[in-house]
């Protein structure tokens, strides 16, 4: 009889807890950097309306950086709450499944916990086999259409159909470094785009009754390349009102040659764009996809609020690392500098903070999987390199001595914290800048005897132990229908697992 009753309330308060427990809206955009709203990044006037509303509505981190600036380790980092140095995913040549197959991800722990995990769209990086079926219930693949010309690989796209090379592409009127880059519009309605589709699939999702608590990962592609946007976005921003970067001509000459060769790789992709007149139009289609991905975040979280979720649900926003446009000479992400590690990061948390607050305490994007076990009141997680931000949340102003860490391929690491960046390359050489006095990072103080304590103090964040490098995907036969790894070197099959795939994958002629 005490045993049934035991049971009985187990259950009872297990019924309780699910009904109570918070929703999670997890919003990826992607190669976002500081241009919006409630960062101003840009030196125009962008618009960004509904990530300022959600910024008016939460916690705007305005000193939040990416664990790593390149799409794959970054959004590993972030899944799995680990640095690359613990997980040895520096690269997008890498899969994090096969090399990690008992590593628990977000989506998984919460599963765990109860939750259904739902996702849509780009949450890690795009390529098959990133993305395990495994840690979720039900998927919305990205499915390339705006640009499927430039996914023909079987191994890298083997989900999207082929279409033949437009006879007007590049639109943009250039041949840059891949048939990705590229910029203009395409003559379709914008509920075809495809971040419109993912966002679709999502606001159907929050429209109907669900018996568990959920978590809910949505994934804009823009604004990465190409920036194909419909018109309107464009309409925005007139090409006699572009602002461009400023970019000092000697701006390199006191950055370590491992910095120039990340700042130059490329430069003449830059050079092209610039002698042939491009610069600003370009720069117009980035702010423009930006404008488009916060439209689309717009209608999911107009989508939410007019849901049965909208008053339990915690909303998270954020890019998986920023965009150069000319500064230091670059044109790409993959540095260590401000332009590429600082993105847009809002936390909307009922019952945490004051609406509107912003934090300028130094955090990092692992820091999420932290802070989301705490909100949601599940148990905290062995192993993580993040730290939680509920007590940020509560107190922007919270003392916070750890700052952020910054990895890249090459044993490259920067030390953010709320004053100074600071870079070690694999080599030893550094760069120290101060962001009170010189907020451009265009004066390198690494060889400033008054700046020495400041110096050792951030170098002591250095990580000390660096994972070997995960195998790239040559270690590996991948076949992307059952989502399995055969290690070839043994014969090992590594399963990716099973969800429910929308739409159902169907095997395309390349």
């Amino acid at each position: 009889m005490k045993r049934g009753y035991l049971v009985a309330a187990a259950l009872i308060a297990l019924t309780n807890w699910s009904m109570a427990a918070p929703n999670v809206l997890f919003v990826a955009v992607d190669d976002m950097n500081d241009w919006v709203g409630f960062l101003d990044g840009y030196p125009g006037k962008e618009h960004t309306p509904n990530l300022d509303q959600l910024a008016a509505k939460g916690t705007a981190f305005t000193n939040a950086h990416v664990a790593a600036p390149v799409c794959c380790p970054s959004r590993a980092a972030i899944m799995s709450g680990r640095l690359p140095t613990s997980t040895g995913i520096y690269g997008n040549q890498q899969w994090i499944k096969p090399h990690l197959p008992n590593l628990d991800t977000l989506p998984q722990t919460f599963r765990k916990h109860g939750y259904q995990a739902i996702g849509a769209g780009k949450i890690y990086h795009h390529t098959a086999g990133n993305n395990a079926p495994g840690q979720w219930d039900v998927y919305r693949r990205l499915v390339f259409t705006d640009d499927s010309w430039a996914r023909t690989s079987e191994l890298l796209y083997p989900y999207s159909p082929h279409k033949a090379l437009p006879k007007n592409f590049p639109f943009c009127g250039i041949t840059l470094y891949s048939r990705e880059v590229d910029w203009g519009t395409l003559a379709k309605p914008e509920r075809e785009f495809d971040d419109a589709q993912t966002v679709d699939f999502a606001i159907d999702f929050l429209s109907k009754k669900q018996e568990k608590p959920f978590f809910l990962a949505c994934g804009a592609f823009h604004p990465h390349l190409p920036w194909y946007v419909p018109q309107k976005y464009l309409d925005l921003y007139p090409l006699d009102k572009i602002k461009l970067p400023e970019t000092p001509s000697n701006d390199l000459e006191d950055i370590p040659k491992p910095g120039r060769q990340l700042a130059l790789s490329k430069s003449d992709n830059l050079k092209k764009i610039r002698d042939q007149g491009k610069w600003k139009e370009a720069v117009q289609h980035y702010l423009a996809s930006i404008s488009f991905a916060d439209a689309q975040v717009g209608r999911l979280l107009e989508a939410l609020n007019k849901s049965a979720y909208a008053k339990n649900t915690i909303v998270v926003l954020w890019s998986d690392h920023g965009w150069h446009l000319g500064e230091k000479g670059h044109w790409h992400k993959r540095t260590l500098w401000e332009e590429a590690t600082r993105v847009p990061l809002v936390i909307a948390a009922p019952s945490h903070g004051k609406p509107g607050q912003r934090c300028s305490r130094p955090v990092s994007l692992i820091d999420l999987y932290p802070t989301l076990l705490e909100l949601c009141g599940l148990p905290p997680k062995k192993g993580l390199d993040g730290d939680s931000l509920v007590p940020l949340l509560k107190n922007p102003q919270a003392p916070r001595r750890k700052p952020a860490i910054i990895v890249e391929a090459g044993r490259h690491v920067a030390v953010r914290n709320e004053r100074f960046r600071y870079i070690r390359y694999g080599d030893g050489s550094e760069e120290l800048y101060d962001h009170q006095k010189d907020p451009n990072e265009w004066t390198n103080r690494a060889k400033d005897p008054e700046l020495n304590e400041v110096k050792n103090r951030l170098a002591e964040w250095i990580p000390r132990h660096w994972a070997n490098q995960a195998p790239t995907k040559n270690a590996y036969r991948f076949d992307p229908w059952n989502y399995e790894w055969t290690v070839k070197k043994t014969g090992e099959l590594i399963s990716g697992g099973s969800c429910k795939i929308i739409p159902t994958p169907k095997k395309t002629k390349k």
